[in-house]
């Protein structure tokens, strides 16, 4: 189950991804003519982005959500989109050049083995690359008890999923334990501070505490009640409308040459 699910409110923070600041770290190894796949590409925002730095390549996108690679598929006819489970890959052994997932480990139950799956149809001499947030390692100013309140929220739904939603730190213990090799870690971060990144990102989250799916498992978990997720959206809107507003999300970042 993917924790957040797919309300327009999840949706909204997924297309503002792009290569540029979701991959760096990936895109000096992108070349021409390479086969791409895209694990957990929701709605293709990131896959389009690297699917013009390796054509005339073929970029596959995969996702567990049907209704979300409707809108990849409109938005990049030229690709391939595809429901799968990256724990078992429909594909032959080193079928792609590049493998890669932004945000997906986080959300499994064996990240190890989905790594180690994604090593399998990885071509000898091709990549395989992770990019993962870190929920612990996320910092914010002004110091909101709210924002508190939302952050332990979401990691104990999280794991009660069985996902690790502290993740970042995470890759390349799970890259070692999936056996691969000559693994190079990184880091880097996205940062909201601007008036409109402040409106859109606190927007969002005091969105989607009220509406999506991450709402609904923590209401019926018992893990909260619905004044106590009105209270945080409210401590979001607080948030959004400070001038002082400051907000870090650090990353973990894998790259393995096979």
């Amino acid at each position: 189950m993917y924790t957040h699910g797919h309300h327009e409110t999840v949706l909204r923070s997924h297309r503002w991804r792009t290569a540029e600041n979701s991959a760096a770290y990936l895109l000096p190894e992108l070349r021409p003519g390479q086969r791409l796949l895209d694990v957990g590409c929701g709605p293709g925002t990131i896959t389009a982005d690297l699917a013009r730095l390796v054509a005339p390549g073929h970029v596959t996108g995969l996702d567990a959500a049907p209704e979300v690679l409707a809108e990849a598929a409109a938005a990049l006819p030229d690709a391939t989109f595809t429901t799968g489970d990256v724990h078992a890959l429909e594909y032959e052994d080193g079928a792609f050049d590049v493998v890669h997932a932004h945000q997906v480990l986080q959300h499994l139950p064996d990240p190890a083995g989905a790594l180690a799956e994604m090593r399998r149809v990885c071509a000898p001499g091709g990549v395989v690359a992770a990019r993962d947030a870190d929920y612990a390692g996320m910092t914010w100013y002004p110091l909101l008890p709210e924002l508190d309140e939302w952050l332990a929220l979401y990691r104990t739904v999280a794991r009660g999923n069985g996902h690790e939603p502290d993740a970042g730190r995470r890759l390349l213990a799970w890259a070692n334990a999936a056996g691969l090799t000559g693994v190079r870690a990184t880091a880097s971060v996205w940062c909201y501070a601007s008036p409109a990144d402040r409106a859109w990102w606190g927007g969002m989250w005091a969105d989607r505490i009220l509406n999506s799916r991450l709402a609904e498992q923590a209401v019926s978990a018992g893990h909260a009640s619905r004044s106590d997720l009105e209270r945080i959206s409210e401590g979001w809107q607080r948030w959004a409308a400070s001038p002082d507003g400051w907000f870090l999300i650090p990353h973990g970042e894998i790259l393995c040459r096979v």
